[in-house]
């Protein structure tokens, strides 16, 4: 196997380009070949890297070398003796966790973006330069890659063991503020780019608990040198990319705990979500991940009906966390679900799409949605965390096994052997543990579009479950209060605007024929304005028709509207008086 460097260089921010070179010492006698991968682990969606590469050229002996294209990521250099080389830029402008970034106030790179797979190679070194242009002064590097030379600011020469290796630790720089803090003997680090006010020991603390508590669910096990949550803050962004010891975030400043807030605001609840769901796929996914995934050289789409597994699962614990680690309290923790509840329950393409078409679909569906996704399809992210819970709440009602206990099982089996999940792999685990024959219960909640059986589990655990109106646009579910709007059409409009957003499908906008990008003007003749229009519509008789004027294009038209009473999409849950085993069964999930 031939031994390959990179040399990467944050050459020129202010353009956003990256200079890369690639050396491999023993080439291919019959032409080496060159891959940059089509999509990045974790995030499902067929993204190209290769189309931001520029004015790649290959040598060797201070030859140029002819190149062959393959395919839109693939090539072949003419056959040569080594040491070959190619030499590129890359255009790096992506402030998401998935690609390359590069600008005058920090860089960030996952190497899938910067680094040509070599077929056929083996050790892989990279070295990394600092930027020389002078508004990058005092730039820092953070990474989990394994360093062998390199400098006090973090830059220089890293290795990886092979490929999927080098692309599992992204890079962060700038000048960053890195909070160190332990958890159980092994260094965790939280590195924040750009500005933001933070108070450091609530935010370490928290998060020290919450990583302590899953590190003790797999026996603290594995063994990580160091983890960092890789954190860009912005002023109105939220996501995450998980990766084998590091995570990439992105968070609003209003999201971290201001010094001298003791408030638990909803936003850093929401931040604190983010971290508890990255990190916990350190094992759900990073590890115990879909045999079909582990296949793929990430040329093409990878499918599997399971990735309800893999995000729903991991969606369900990250909340649940929060609760076992002290950080939120039960009442607390049962509104997030019921918030989840409603996301679920105001999605009419949950009677459309199944669970597992949704897992099957991602790659045309998720990352994708327009304005009829909501009518059309289910995220596996919520109703496969829902489907979770009854998973969780049926194995305990009905065995002496929990979830906790067949992931213990799938770690035990496939995480620490390395080994991929095949298809279906957590409904046998599942069933094998409890003795329950559960493939009905399963093909319940993951192949029909039939009601999550929530309601009724949720009662067996001393839990009340209760679906209203919501009491404004602002109603997410969970304990609010207040009085529900008069009326219902089943629209959004877009902020600050007439023009409809969203319509939901059987709604009495739909029914009136109204559609997304129509701009509303006038009911019954009277002029509507973003200061009025959804207060207007909201105080509108149930069952009464009115006239709405309103452009599409530049047409103006005219409908009927006979807006409805407001649906009972709404859930609230609330602990109730528990005794004997409904007691027992409520302490040992909630600890209440």
């Amino acid at each position: 196997m031939s031994t390959i460097r990179y040399r990467i260089q944050p050459s020129h921010p202010r353009e956003h380009y990256y200079t890369v070179q690639c050396r491999l010492e023993n080439p291919d006698p019959q032409g080496q070949v060159f891959r940059l991968p089509s999509w990045i682990r974790g995030s499902y969606l067929v993204r190209d890297f290769a189309k931001h590469v520029q004015e790649l050229h290959a040598s060797a002996g201070g030859n140029p070398l002819a190149i062959e294209r393959l395919d839109k990521r693939s090539f072949r250099c003419a056959p040569c003796i080594g040491p070959l080389t190619l030499d590129y830029r890359v255009y790096a402008f992506d402030e998401s966790v998935r690609k390359a970034f590069l600008d005058t106030r920090r860089g960030f790179f996952n190497a899938s973006s910067l680094c040509y797979r070599a077929d056929g190679t083996g050790d892989i070194e990279i070295d990394i330069e600092p930027p020389q242009d002078p508004a990058c002064e005092g730039w820092r590097l953070a990474t989990t890659l394994d360093p062998l030379q390199v400098d006090a600011s973090g830059y220089g020469r890293y290795r990886a063991a092979d490929y999927e290796d080098l692309i599992d630790h992204p890079v962060e720089m700038g000048r960053y503020a890195r909070l160190d803090f332990d958890v159980d003997g092994i260094p965790h680090a939280l590195v924040l780019s750009g500005r933001h006010a933070i108070d450091v020991p609530r935010i370490t603390r928290d998060l020290t608990r919450i990583c302590h508590v899953q590190r003790e669910l797999f026996g603290q096990q594995p063994a990580l040198r160091e983890y960092l949550f890789l954190t860009y803050v912005t002023g109105n962004g939220y996501g995450g990319l998980e990766h084998r010891a590091s995570t990439a975030l992105i968070c609003s400043r209003k999201d971290l705990p201001a010094p001298g807030d003791p408030r638990f605001t909803k936003d850093y609840r929401s931040f604190l979500g983010l971290c508890s769901h990255e990190y916990f796929h350190l094992w759900n996914v990073k590890r115990i991940t879909a045999q079909r995934f582990l296949e793929s050289d990430l040329a093409a789409e990878a499918y599997s009906r399971d990735l309800w597994h893999y995000e729903g699962l991991t969606s369900y614990y990250d909340d649940l966390f929060l609760l076992r680690a002290g950080v939120l309290d039960a009442p607390a923790y049962l509104d997030l679900v019921a918030e989840n509840a409603t996301r679920l329950q105001r999605t009419p393409g949950r009677l459309v799409q199944t669970l597992a078409d949704s897992s099957f679909d991602t790659w045309i569906k998720y990352y994708q949605p327009d304005e009829n996704t909501p009518n059309a399809g289910v995220s596996y992210y919520i109703k496969g965390g829902l489907a979770s819970l009854c998973l969780d709440l049926q194995l305990r009602l009905h065995s002496k096994v929990t979830l906790d206990d067949v992931l213990r099982t799938l770690w035990q089996r496939y995480g620490a052997a390395g080994i991929g999940v095949p298809e279906g792999g957590l409904e046998q685990v599942a069933q094998e543990l409890s003795g329950l024959d559960l493939r009905e219960f399963f093909d319940e909640l993951l192949r029909t579009t039939e009601e999550l059986p929530l309601a009724e589990l949720l009662a067996a655990f001393g839990v009340d479950s209760r679906q209203r109106p919501a009491v404004s646009d602002a109603d997410a579910g969970g304990r609010v209060t207040g009085e529900a709007p008069g009326a219902w059409a089943g629209l959004k409009l877009r902020a600050g605007e007439m023009r409809i957003a969203y319509v939901a499908a059987g709604s009495p906008a739909a029914q009136a024929g109204l559609s997304v990008n129509d701009q509303l003007v006038a009911i019954d003749g009277l002029r509507i304005g973003p200061a009025n229009g959804m207060a207007l519509l909201a105080a509108l008789p149930p069952g009464q028709p009115v006239t709405l004027h309103f452009f599409r294009g530049d047409e103006l038209l005219e409908a009927t509207l006979t807006p409805a009473a407001p649906p009972a999409d709404t859930w609230t849950l609330t602990l109730v008086a528990a005794e004997g085993e409904v007691l027992a069964r409520r302490m040992a999930w909630l600890g209440i």
